[in-house]
């Protein structure tokens, strides 16, 4: 069953892949505002970036930053590698499933996920992932649309989930905060906006 949810998953992706970043522009436009320069700015060492997409926060991260970035799309990772390229970063891009990372425990300094979480079907599972691969010390950044806090649109959110959960495994309810709490991370920074929609998170595992 797992087996087939991922495969499902990763054709699901690769379709979407070739238009992906028209349909991100809009979304950052509206709702993200500068949400991924804040959240690469911060990352420092050797840094995993999990959902990497076809690579929009590449040209955010800072120059020191060794970064590796994982993706469960074919498609995806075939952009990233592109921009990568047109950018001339040095970057390592694998294929990978956010639910069984292909890396040592504490093997980086940051971990970013930006609109990953939300589509990610385990997304308990890839937070203890996250949060195994992480460094005493390391910083998990953070930024997705999560539940509302605001009633009303919590409602069309129930309504867009029903809609959007069995179509695209797009999950608009989620509240990724509360699962890195209980894993015993250290929340340093927590913003939400637009009605609660959208919140950044630097949360800091202990050493």
């Amino acid at each position: 069953m797992a087996r087939d949810r991922t495969d499902r998953w990763h054709r699901y992706w690769d379709k979407q892949s070739a238009g992906y970043d028209r349909t991100m522009a809009a979304m950052d436009r509206r709702f993200l505002g500068e949400s991924r320069r804040w959240a690469c700015e911060q990352a420092e060492g050797d840094v995993l970036e999990v959902a990497v997409g076809t690579g929009l926060n590449l040209p955010h991260y800072p120059d020191g930053a060794r970064v590796t970035g994982v993706d469960l799309s074919d498609g995806m990772l075939a952009g990233a590698r592109r921009r990568a390229a047109d950018l001339g970063h040095p970057v390592t891009l694998r294929q990978a499933d956010a639910h069984a990372l292909p890396f040592a425990d504490a093997s980086f300094d940051t971990v970013v996920c930006t609109l990953g979480l939300c589509a990610i079907p385990d997304h308990e599972k890839a937070i203890d992932e996250m949060v195994r691969v992480l460094r005493p010390g390391g910083a998990l950044i953070l930024v997705d649309h999560v539940e509302s806090a605001n009633v009303f649109a919590r409602v069309v959110q129930r309504v867009m989930d029903v809609v959007s959960v069995p179509l695209a495994g797009e999950h608009f309810r989620r509240r990724p905060a509360r699962l890195v709490a209980a894993r015993g991370l250290d929340i340093e920074r927590g913003d939400r906006f637009k009605l609660g929609i959208i919140e950044r998170l630097v949360a800091r595992k202990p050493v």
